[in-house]
């Protein structure tokens, strides 16, 4: 799911095929719209920074291009082979990044519609994250690896601390450092490139930790464990 800016529009997707809009201002929370697609699941939303249109990873492979003012789809970009799992948007706007089951990572033109980058791995892609200062890109994978790529350079560094899957994945917004959480219970954050591990963190759940995110100051994370718990750590350094 995706809260919008404006703290009332909440975006849910999942295993089904329409995306939900509600209403978080109304008395009681309401559906306001539903966004109908072909595919039979979302695993995965993004929002532009203006938050006129939405992006939703489909399980047949498509990434979904949403009006949101009129609740229409205007596009589809095509390219993985199987599920598109994970996504991210440029500061700017302009440039959106996929990640799939079909063990690719691509980047788009939001501009001009196109595909522009296809980065090749050898495991299923379940997280990514684009950096804020726009050079860097971080991508957890089915294997517990994490590999962060320089986008427009060979560079590459691979981390290694996770014991399983790799889930979730987010960047500071200052971008020196990211957090990422797996199916092995841990938090880790990192130092942006080159993968330094500033703390770890293991959660005592019976089940894994499907997400996490940061809050816009940088000072807080938390992160959702299946158990239906989240876990708020403040940052201070």
């Amino acid at each position: 799911c995706k809260l919008l800016p404006d703290g009332c529009t909440l975006i849910v997707g999942g295993e089904a095929s329409t995306l939900s809009i509600w209403d978080l201002a109304a008395p009681t929370p309401r559906i306001k719209a539903e966004l109908t697609s072909s595919a039979p699941a979302c695993y995965a939303l993004a929002i532009s920074p203006d938050s006129k249109v939405c992006f939703s990873c489909c399980s047949d492979g498509n990434i979904a291009v949403w009006d949101l003012h009129n609740q229409t789809l205007v596009r589809q970009f095509q390219g993985h082979t199987d599920g598109a799992s994970c996504i991210d948007i440029s500061n700017d706007g302009t440039k959106l990044w996929t990640g799939g089951l079909d063990n690719t990572v691509r980047s788009w033109d939001l501009r001009e519609g196109r595909q522009l980058q296809q980065h090749d791995f050898t495991s299923q892609i379940f997280s990514l994250g684009y950096c804020p200062t726009g050079e860097w890109l971080a991508v957890g994978m089915e294997s517990s690896n994490v590999e962060v790529l320089h986008v427009n350079k060979p560079d590459k560094y691979q981390l290694h601390l996770h014991e399983s899957c790799v889930l979730s994945l987010k960047f500071a917004y200052c971008g020196k450092w990211f957090v990422s959480t797996g199916k092995d219970n841990l938090l880790n954050a990192w130092r942006t490139p080159y993968g330094a591990s500033i703390f770890q963190s293991q959660e005592w759940t019976q089940i894994s930790l499907p997400i996490c995110d940061i809050s816009v100051d940088d000072k807080y994370i938390v992160t959702g464990s299946g158990d239906k718990k989240a876990t708020v750590y403040e940052v201070i350094y």
